[in-house]
């Protein structure tokens, strides 16, 4: 018998977790089986319990191919010392939701649904919330050294906290998804031009002056 290679291994597990994808996005955690991915993969279900051993394992695979799609978005934009914008980096990020959106497994699905499925998950599971308050840790401090490098080059209030505007700038990612999904007329384009006049590459003086806390009156 030809033994098997971690490399076959690993691209059965991602066909697999493609297959539980597709199914989760279109028809939720909870009302979705183990005997539903069985059949979605053509696998025998004892195929499928020798790489998962139960549905919340396999919700969990899921939420961190989910949750760690952001990272190479960072990748390209740190790249070499750059020190991108807050708006860059926002533009970027939404971008790869929608890249992924395009890339979705079949026709019809929207992977970004899934996002707010592990939000909703990561309440009631303590094992999905560790999951994911480390991801969202990780991209957080990614755009906090975003902020870091953006105020090293003068372009951010000397007093202003970096990890601050890391939360916010993740904050701006997580509302546009939360739109996508929920309010009709949102467009990307149309969310991006916001985030271009809200955070420009060239900070202005007024709004320079509410991230130091001044006030210009009532």
């Amino acid at each position: 018998m030809p033994r098997v290679t971690a490399e076959y291994r690993a691209s059965r597990r991602a066909e697999l977790i493609a297959a539980a994808t597709s199914l989760f996005a279109r028809e939720g955690f909870h009302s979705t089986s183990m005997a539903d991915i069985t059949s979605e993969s053509g696998w025998s279900s004892g195929a499928v319990y020798r790489y998962f051993r139960s549905k919340e394992e396999l919700i969990g695979a899921v939420a961190d191919t989910v949750l760690s799609g952001a990272d190479e978005v960072f990748t390209r934009l740190l790249a070499d010392g750059a020190a991108p914008s807050p708006a860059r980096t926002v533009t970027a990020m939404v971008n790869g939701i929608v890249d992924q959106k395009l890339r979705a497994l079949s026709p019809g699905l929207d992977p970004t649904r899934l996002a707010v499925q592990v939000w909703s998950e990561a309440l009631r599971n303590p094992e999905l919330s560790e999951r994911t308050d480390q991801a969202y840790r990780r991209l957080r401090a990614h755009c906090a050294e975003v902020a870091r490098r953006w105020q090293a080059a003068g372009r951010l209030p000397a007093n202003a906290q970096p990890e601050h505007v890391g939360a916010v700038m993740l904050g701006v990612v997580q509302g546009f998804l939360l739109q996508h999904l929920l309010v009709r007329d949102t467009t990307t384009a149309g969310y991006l031009g916001g985030v271009d006049a809200l955070f420009p590459s060239d900070t202005p003086a007024s709004v320079a002056h509410l991230l130091n806390g001044s006030t210009t009156g009532h």
